[in-house]
């Protein structure tokens, strides 16, 4: 959802679109945390995905 505020809007306008956003719930992360599990090191996934470039240059 995108909310659009104008410059110079009236407060009526500010207070409706302020009314939006506290009405919307956010997305609770917290349940996401740790639901991936990692055979390697994080760090070294990173790293091979960021040297993948080299071996496309062979093909």
């Amino acid at each position: 959802m995108v909310l659009v505020l104008k410059k110079g809007a009236s407060k009526k306008q500010i207070e409706a679109l302020e009314k939006k956003i506290k009405g919307k719930k956010g997305i609770d992360i917290i349940k996401y945390c740790g639901s991936v599990k990692l055979k390697k090191d994080a760090l070294t996934i990173q790293k091979d995905l960021r040297d993948e470039w080299k071996y496309c240059q062979n093909l």
